[in-house]
């Protein structure tokens, strides 16, 4: 029996990278663990609550209230992100939580307490794990690093096309400016800023099909697999 391994995925917003983890997760029989979802939770708490971005004191209390996991969804065929109990997916999805979602990520308490659960998760390796920083912080000895690119205008009509279906009414000029916004923040913020690990290899899907982009990620894992 091959030996289990982990594969991070970094990019930017609206790169794909969810969708590719998922499938590779699916194929490999490994565990897909969506941390995007997992800070969108938490910023739909902060956001239900009021809690003040720039109240540490609020922000650690709150914290502490929170508790995160995810649960197959026999529906979609999917796992689904759960906040204190509670079947968010949908929520966290919306509109007013992607536009604050990057603000929160980018809080040092906020990261500490989601890394210190994804670190958790992926103990026992035989993992598929998106983000920003999974392998750079996260998981910096992870066997496999693939950082996910595309053209900003291609990620910003995918992105429009996937929300017009529940919210037909949203403007392609405010899914690119959320998009622009919210990589400004990856980019720049002091703790755990989005960037390529070094020995990540570069996928960018600006130009080919999520088949061809799943045979090229499937490749690199069989043979990092191989070599473990």
């Amino acid at each position: 029996m091959s030996k289990k391994i982990i594969i991070a995925i970094d990019g930017f917003s609206s790169c794909g990278k969810s969708t590719l983890a998922k499938a590779l997760a699916t194929k490999l029989e490994y565990v897909f663990i969506d941390t995007g979802a997992m800070y969108r939770a938490i910023a739909l708490y902060f956001l239900r609550n009021q809690i003040a971005f720039d109240d540490q004191v609020a922000i650690q209390n709150a914290l502490q209230n929170i508790q995160l996991h995810f649960a197959y969804n026999p529906v979609t065929l999917k796992s689904d992100m759960y906040l204190n109990g509670e079947n968010v997916e949908l929520l966290i999805r919306e509109m007013k939580v992607s536009s604050k979602v990057s603000e929160v990520a980018a809080i040092g308490l906020v990261r500490d307490f989601a890394v210190a659960q994804q670190q958790a998760m992926g103990a026992q390796k035989g993992i598929v794990m998106d983000g920003r920083d999974i392998g750079t912080v996260v998981f910096p000895n992870a066997e496999l690093k693939i950082f996910v690119t595309a053209d900003p205008a291609i990620r910003a009509n995918r992105r429009y096309l996937e929300l017009q279906a529940t919210n037909p009414a949203i403007t392609m000029e405010e899914v690119a400016d959320n998009l622009q916004h919210r990589d400004l923040i990856d980019s720049t913020r002091e703790h755990s800023p989005l960037k390529q690990a070094a020995d990540a290899l570069v996928l960018d899907n600006s130009h080919i099909t999520r088949e061809a982009q799943f045979e090229l990620a499937l490749n690199w894992a069989k043979e990092r697999i191989s070599l473990a």
